[in-house]
């Protein structure tokens, strides 16, 4: 039997039983049982894999969640992980990114305020507050990141956002459309939501960006801070925060 860490939070128990629902749908072909054991401290889910397939069920799962590295010794320079943003109150010049190393300790990535002013911003010395403003930076928000320097002495982690994060930022600016991202709801409670609440109208569709990490792309027109308060209601447990291309495009363009 193995026993895994995917790069996948819980943040309630819905999310746990969403999660072992989740399991057996897209493992349903594969001779392998699987349980949902709990989660880490920090929320990252552990599930158990034995069976005839239980190698193929390891692939199919780390391409499309992912596993937590666990363990410093576990990284390499220039690998790309999918981790999720942590407080940054506390800091006016780095950002700190949960990419599941807890083992024998906590150790975070960081990512420097200079690296997003370059790369974010066109190089304009923006304040950090600003920068999250601007990009709906929020707690568990996940982000694609580059390890670049890895100090085991030290134990510390300096990480770039990666050029496929990037990518997706530049569409999303391009497209000019708000999106409203949703932490801590699965796809089917958020469409849910928004039939209950008379908002599909408002909207195109919702994109993954984790197993408990969407975002509701609005029509053109629609403000995405509007639908806070009616989608609110209904998913009480869930935290929000918006990406507006407008504003983005605008300030970059001034």
């Amino acid at each position: 039997m193995l026993t895994l860490t995917l790069l996948a939070k819980a943040y309630n128990n819905s999310n746990l039983e969403y999660a072992e629902k989740f399991l057996r749908s897209v493992l349903k072909d594969l001779k392998v049982e699987t349980e949902v054991c709990g989660t880490t401290d920090r929320g990252w889910i552990q599930v158990s894999i034995s069976g005839e397939d239980e190698k193929v069920a390891m692939r199919y799962l780390d391409r499309e969640l992912g596993f937590c590295p666990i363990s410093i010794d576990n990284l390499q320079k220039f690998a790309l992980i999918k981790g999720l943003l942590l407080g940054f109150e506390k800091s006016e010049r780095e950002i700190r990114v949960d990419i599941g190393v807890f083992s024998p300790r906590v150790i975070d990535a960081f990512i420097s305020l200079q690296h997003l002013q370059a790369h974010l911003v066109d190089g304009r010395k923006l304040a950090l507050k600003k920068i999250a403003e601007l990009f709906g930076f929020c707690v568990n928000l996940p982000l694609q990141v580059k390890i670049f320097r890895i100090s085991k002495e030290k134990e510390r982690i300096e990480a770039i956002i990666s050029e496929k994060q990037l990518n997706q930022y530049r569409i999303w600016i391009e497209s000019l459309l708000d999106r409203l991202i949703v932490i801590g709801s699965d796809q089917n409670e958020i469409q849910q939501a928004l039939r209950k609440n008379r908002l599909t109208r408002d909207t195109l569709q919702i994109e993954s960006l984790g197993l408990f990490e969407n975002a509701i792309v609005c029509k053109f027109g629609t403000d995405a801070v509007g639908l806070i308060p009616k989608i609110g209601r209904t998913l009480r447990k869930a935290a929000f925060s918006v990406f507006s291309s407008r504003k983005i495009f605008e300030f970059l363009r001034e």
